[in-house]
């Protein structure tokens, strides 16, 4: 296969994985107007296995099935990873064997030289060069691709067809069954810290007080979540110095920062929900994770390893929830008790502890359209899974999906989600499912659950 990459966003000679490998096409961007954009990497890793296309102005889908208009590397990428594949498609119609390594090396060796006026004076930004189309079909047909070149149609010699953007024509409301996308949050995942830099870590690990291990004080480690918190309950305004951060597995996927009136009481409360994700495992303060609800800034935060991550604006705490896991099953248990069931309490545990486990392992999301956040919010809202689960346990039925829907009924100005949770008896197949359903609106910053859970059977 042909691995297409783009070169990355990150304004000079950076090394972008997987563009900088030297099996991979990597691909830098310049604009409409030929001119290389100026955050496209470059640099003698991508040089010899990379070319440069069009990536601006491409429209291309946003959050909420909306479209907008996008530029940068990873828009360039995809022309030239469709324009790889017609040439291997090419190469089948006449009856050759289809080679994309060979595509991949011919897309470089014809790649158009840069003029320096394109580069700003660098054309080494250019990497091998720019996209050539009729060059590159030539190279891997020979006589037949220059055959097919001369009956191309005139409007397309030139090498790559800029469409310019669409003309965006301003809009009171959304057009009919279409949702505006707004930049809100609602993310599941556990809180974590970032320095940045050397230099501040640096700073934290000479202002921490030291620490004695079995009778022997030595430095403070600033990598020591434990060590940490104490150090930020001592100093409350260091929190705002450090880059808190939200992680799915070990990877951080945002960058939290408080803002308003009360940044201060966001601050305290993620000291809180940190001491409680090092608490022990049985403790009733242990935290498993965290649900943020935030709104993106359009800006990003670099790490200390070089990674960039958006920035999610916390302005209130209200919705900011740390999951105290142990004391969040037996509450529901209890709320599940309501309901007749002839099941322990031991498999209300487990099954809870599976729900909550779907939700965050087999489903999780970036939390930004409106489907992902009923989706992490319906994992919150335990107590009314709780008494679902307990009337479908009552009949021996588990969990087999989870759907999120748009909900055909809603009120004015909310954005209504429908989480349906679907039932069978492992032991009898045949057996009509359990549907249960419940509407979530996610218009606000903290969702809301509408109305009562409606049930249903389906065939099985």
């Amino acid at each position: 296969v042909l691995v297409v990459a783009p070169a990355g966003n990150n304004k000079g000679e950076c090394r972008c994985m997987p563009a900088a490998l030297p099996t991979v096409l990597a691909v830098g961007a310049y604009d409409d107007d030929g001119k290389m954009f100026q955050f496209s990497n470059w640099g003698p890793q991508y040089r010899a296995h990379g070319i440069v296309a069009p990536g601006g102005n491409l429209l291309g889908p946003a959050p909420g099935g909306s479209t907008a208009v996008h530029k940068g590397t990873s828009c360039s990428a995809p022309i030239v990873s469709g324009v790889a594949a017609l040439l291997v498609s090419l190469q089948r119609q006449q009856g050759l064997p289809p080679d994309p390594q060979a595509v991949g090396k011919a897309l470089v060796e014809t790649a158009l030289p840069c003029v320096p006026d394109d580069a700003g004076g660098e054309i080494q930004r250019c990497l091998a060069g720019k996209l050539n189309v009729p060059g590159a079909m030539q190279r891997i047909l020979g006589d037949e691709g220059k055959r097919l070149d001369e009956h191309r149609p005139a409007r397309f010699k030139q090498s790559v067809l800029v469409t310019p953007a669409p003309e965006v024509v301003p809009s009171e409301a959304p057009p009919s069954g279409s949702q505006a996308w707004a930049p809100l949050v609602y993310v599941l995942g556990t809180l974590g810290y970032d320095f940045g830099t050397e230099a501040r870590r640096d700073t934290y690990k000479q202002l921490m007080a030291p620490v004695a291990v079995n009778g022997t004080v030595v430095p403070a480690n600033p990598y020591d979540a434990r060590q940490m918190v104490d150090h930020l309950r001592a100093n409350a305004s260091e929190a705002r110095s450090l880059i808190w951060t939200l992680n799915l597995e070990l990877t951080p996927i945002y960058a939290i920062e408080a803002v308003g009136a009360y940044g201060s009481e966001v601050y305290d409360l993620l000291v809180r929900l940190l001491a409680g994700e090092v608490a022990a495992e049985d403790s009733p303060e242990f935290i498993e994770r965290v649900s943020i609800p935030g709104r993106l800034a359009g800006r990003t935060a670099k790490l200390f390893s070089g990674q960039v991550v958006p920035v999610v604006e916390v302005d209130q705490r209200r919705g900011l929830y740390g999951w105290e896991v142990n004391a969040l099953i037996s509450a529901a248990i209890e709320a599940a008790r309501a309901r007749p069931t002839e099941q322990s309490e031991e498999d209300l545990r487990r099954v809870l502890r599976e729900f909550l486990a779907r939700i965050y392992y087999d489903l999780r999301n970036l939390g930004t359209t409106s489907a992902d956040r009923a989706l992490n919010f319906a994992a919150t809202n335990a107590f009314q899974a709780a008494q679902t689960f307990a009337s479908a346990l009552a009949v021996g039925m588990t969990l087999d999906t989870i759907n999120v829907e748009k909900s055909p009924f809603c009120r004015m100005d909310s954005d209504c989600w429908d989480v349906k949770l679907r039932f069978f008896d492992p032991e009898n197949t045949r057996r009509a499912r359990k549907v249960f359903r419940f509407t979530l609106d996610v218009s606000d910053l903290q969702p809301v659950t509408l109305g009562d859970v409606r049930t249903w059977s389906e065939a099985g």
